[in-house]
Order: structure tokens, then C-alpha cells, then sequence
């Protein structure tokens, strides 16, 4: 668990969170080399655990500041861990600045966030998407479509954080899935109560960084006591079909 803030100050209406921030001027988060866990490990004891400095996101805010200004502007690398994966629609005027029209019509002038994923890959830039549920069948049906080389996803079913890490340089840390109600636009009165924090504290980034690592790629599953509801232990979206988990093309771990 992070550590919790020295201080709490308003910053032009925001709140900020204030800790011991270690900030570099470059980091390489994203390409080190995975920390070493035990099979029961992946707790950080207190004189380990990074701190820094984070910004309080509440409820529809985390449409414009996570999705709009972080993963639409994604240039490297976009890192996610959500329990929950649906198709949820992202209005192109949000994206654009170009006004909306009124009522329903801004769901026909709006992409799936899969499809914003297909986007940015074909622009190079690096998606890892691990997620707990069985994506929904609208997911599933954009995700057929086609899969970018560069969009890769997993599932982990035990995976309940929520995370979305832009360019290893910014970080949302807190409570929405991927989903409409969540992350997406829903309205105020349809969407999720949810909480969350955003840094750019390097600290911070590469301890979450390192976690999402160590599960990404297997390490964790070597001690897992779920394997009952997790038969193929990391597997793809080629590996599901009308919902259902079919032979998965992942090497399984034991």
C-alpha cells in the first residue's frame, strides 16, 4: 500500500496530495528488469514502499483526465489493470474539442475504446491490457475485428486493481474498470461513485510498474491457490470464444 500523504493542500480547486516525491528526470519503468518475488510474496514492507505526490480524481473526471488527456494521447506505451472489460464508447468530439450534438446522436460520432486501442497501435504505440472478467460480447466482437500486434491482453481472474499507466511517465491509480460506468462517459447520474489518484511520481509508477509486471508475466501464478477458477493461467482473447474459455494458445505455467 502507498504510503499515505504528508500533507493535503488546494491547488486552484484541486486537491493535492503531498509526499516524499522521488522524482528523475528520465525513467525507464516500463523496459527494467522485473523485481524478484517469492511464490507468497508481493507485499512491500514499509521502508520500501514509494511515495510521492498524487492528484485526487472523483467520478466524471476520470473520463477527461484518464481516458481523453491520458490514453487517447498516449505516444509510447499504454499499461492497464482493470477487473472489469467492456467496449465502452468514447465520444470523438471529447477527443477532437469539436462540439457534440444534442440527445443520442454522440453515439453514433463515437468510437469503442478497442478501437481507440487500434488506433494508437497502428501508431506504435505499446498496449498491455490485463483484465479479471470475460471481456463483454460487444469487447469481444471489436476485438475480433483485428488485434494489432502491438495490443496485447491477458487475464488474470484474481486481478482486482485498477490501474492505467501512460508513457511510464503518468499514472491513474483507484477504483473504475474499463467500463462506461467507470472510466467512460456515462452521465453523473449514470455513472460509478469512483476514487482514484493521478501522479507522475517516478517512485510510484515503477512500484505499480513492477507489480503489473510480475503478474503480466506469470510470476505470481506459480503460487496461486485459484488455478480451480484460472484453467489457463494468463490467457488471450484467441482463447475465447461466445464467452467461454477454450484452449488457450498461452503456454500455461505451473
Amino acid at each position: 500500500m502507498v504510503n499515505c500523504p504528508l500533507s493535503i493542500v488546494d491547488d486552484g480547486g484541486v486537491v493535492v496530495f503531498q509526499g516524499n516525491a522521488d522524482r528523475e528526470e528520465t525513467m525507464g519503468a516500463r523496459s527494467k528488469s522485473l523485481i524478484q518475488l517469492s511464490p507468497a510474496a508481493g507485499d512491500l514492507d514499509s521502508a520500501s514502499t514509494p511515495s510521492g505526490e498524487a492528484r485526487l480524481v472523483v467520478d466524471g473526471e476520470h473520463f477527461r483526465k484518464i481516458v481523453v488527456e491520458g490514453i487517447c494521447a498516449a505516444r509510447v506505451s499504454v499499461d492497464i489493470a482493470t477487473a472489469d472489460f467492456k467496449a465502452m464508447l468514447v465520444p470523438r468530439a471529447s477527443v477532437t474539442g469539436s462540439g457534440a450534438g444534442a440527445g443520442r446522436s454522440w453515439r453514433r460520432k463515437a468510437d469503442s475504446i478497442v478501437a481507440i486501442f487500434r488506433k494508437l497501435a497502428d501508431k506504435g504505440v505499446e498496449i498491455r491490457l490485463m483484465h479479471a472478467g470475460v471481456p463483454s460480447a460487444a469487447a469481444l466482437m471489436e476485438l475480433r475485428k483485428a488485434l494489432p500486434e502491438n495490443l496485447i491482453i491477458r487475464r488474470c481472474p484474481r486481478l482486482h486493481a485498477k490501474t492505467v499507466i501512460i508513457d511510464a511517465r503518468a499514472m491513474y491509480l483507484g477504483s473504475a474498470n474499463l467500463t462506461g460506468a467507470g472510466l467512460g462517459a456515462k452521465a453523473d447520474g449514470r455513472r460509478n461513485f469512483e476514487w482514484g489518484v493521478w501522479t507522475d511520481s517516478a517512485g510510484m509508477i515503477e512500484g505499480v510498474l513492477d507489480q503489473f509486471n510480475a503478474l503480466w508475466e506469470g510470476q505470481r501464478c506459480r503460487g496461486c491457490k485459484r488455478r480451480e477458477v484460472c484453467p489457463v493461467p494468463l490467457e488471450e482473447p484467441g482463447s475465447m470464444s461466445n464467452g467461454k474459455c477454450q484452449k488457450s494458445n498461452v503456454e500455461a505455467r505451473s
